[in-house]
């Protein structure tokens, strides 16, 4: 029933993507750059980097954990109450960090808070987007995406200058406050009105009533080994943005030059979503294969990444990486449209970000070990682009599987065929 309704691809939907766009600038951009408050917070507690690693983690682990809880409460108080809700509580941990309270408060506040808020702005943002477009929605999803590229470069020398000018607490409050224009967006997500659709001589109908969460999605073979990507992707998606800044330090780089690399990543970012969004829409190529190609490509650049030793090299293969991770961004959350169709979207997004939790989980305190122990940052690296290789062979058995179930689904005899 809820797949023969054509999202309206247009109208409202554009205000919707405007929305979505500042949600993300409000929430992943400031976990990305949450590298510029790494040294000055294991320098403020006097503890080894991987415990200050848990800190980011605990926040990454709580941004999937919160998802099929997000996605379970939209199904009863709608996507804008959930957004309304996300903002509080991503607002009220960073306020909460800025009194500088002892390092079980920052993993509970800049922590749990602030991860689990920005779920709960995330996933109904990207449900809503889903929702609105069919046509366009790679293209939908792009330019709202982006709205986290644009902002982490508006934000990596803001929040740089706001750490000098008012400390890293004045900059965590500061931060918070700025966290309450979420409200303003949760505001403008408008639900969809029920719409009639023509099959034929056969009328359907959208009613209100809403499908409950489909747990059962997580037998499916294909979306299982998708989510096993997800969660060797994740393990390799975080290290970058939060130790390429101390990296550029340990080279001795000054302050804004590391901080301008995440200005880099950022734009490089921005570019990858839109070309691989644009890419996508003149469907040359599937969406799990340009994944699996720009997954691939990546985990290669950040295993080279460490052979830079000087600024202009450094920003060479940020820039790389930027644009490939982008690449994989615009299309690995849509691709699980092509995988369970629109009407599991919702609940398989939740399951989704649900496991591959334990790939954030464990990874960052990973990499802030054999920083520790090897006195550098270049094996966090190296982690990390074995990881997202590894991953995109699971993305390609993926592809393998949907397209093997697509053409048996063609290939089904027609009954009044084989009667003629």
């Amino acid at each position: 029933m809820e797949e023969c309704v054509e999202p309206p691809d247009g109208g409202y939907g554009w205000v919707v993507v405007t929305s979505a766009f500042f949600t993300m600038g409000l929430t992943t951009s400031v976990l990305r750059n949450f590298g510029l408050f790494f040294l000055h917070i294991q320098n403020y507690y006097s503890v080894p980097t991987s415990t200050v690693s848990w800190v980011t983690s605990t926040s990454i682990a709580m941004f999937h954990l919160g998802a099929p809880v997000a996605g379970a409460l939209s199904v009863y108080l709608s996507q804008r109450g959930v957004i309304l809700i996300g903002a509080t509580l991503a607002a009220s941990g960073m306020i909460i960090a800025s009194l500088g309270l002892s390092l079980p408060w920052m993993y509970l506040s800049m922590g749990a808070l602030q991860g689990l808020g920005v779920s709960f702005c995330w996933i109904p943002t990207n449900s809503m987007v889903s929702h609105y477009f069919k046509r366009w929605r790679p293209v939908a999803f792009s330019i709202s995406s982006s709205g986290e590229c644009v902002f982490s470069m508006l934000f990596s020398l803001f929040f740089q200058w706001l750490i000098e000018t008012y400390s890293w607490r004045g900059a965590l409050l500061i931060i918070g406050g700025l966290q309450l224009n979420l409200w303003v967006c949760g505001a403008l997500m408008r639900p969809l009105k029920p719409q009639v659709c023509s099959l034929g001589k056969l009328i359907v109908r959208r009613t209100s009533k809403k499908a409950p969460f489909q747990w059962s999605l997580i037998r499916r073979p294909e979306l299982l080994l998708y989510i096993m990507f997800a969660t060797l992707a994740t393990a390799g998606f975080f290290i970058p943005p939060l130790f390429l800044v101390p990296h550029a330090s340990h080279l001795g780089l000054e302050q804004y030059w590391t901080a301008s690399l995440l200005s880099v990543l950022s734009l490089a970012d921005l570019l990858g979503r839109l070309a691989c969004g644009w890419l996508a829409n003149l469907r040359l190529l599937r969406n799990l294969q340009l994944l699996a190609m720009a997954g691939t490509m990546l985990g290669v650049v950040l295993l080279l990444l460490p052979i830079g030793q000087s600024y202009w090299p450094i920003v060479v293969f940020t820039a790389l990486y930027g644009f490939l991770f982008g690449s994989v961004v615009a299309v690995h959350i849509i691709s699980i449209v092509d995988i369970v169709g629109l009407g599991g979207f919702d609940s398989a997004l939740g399951l989704f970000m649900l496991v591959r939790s334990s790939g954030a989980l464990l990874a960052l305190p990973a990499a802030g070990w054999v920083a520790d122990r090897f006195d550098g940052f270049s094996a966090a690296f190296y982690l990390a682009g074995f990881c997202i290789i590894l991953s995109a062979i699971f993305v390609v058995l993926v592809d393998r599987l949907v397209e093997r179930k697509n053409a048996a689904v063609i290939n089904i005899p027609d009954p009044a065929t084989d009667i003629l």
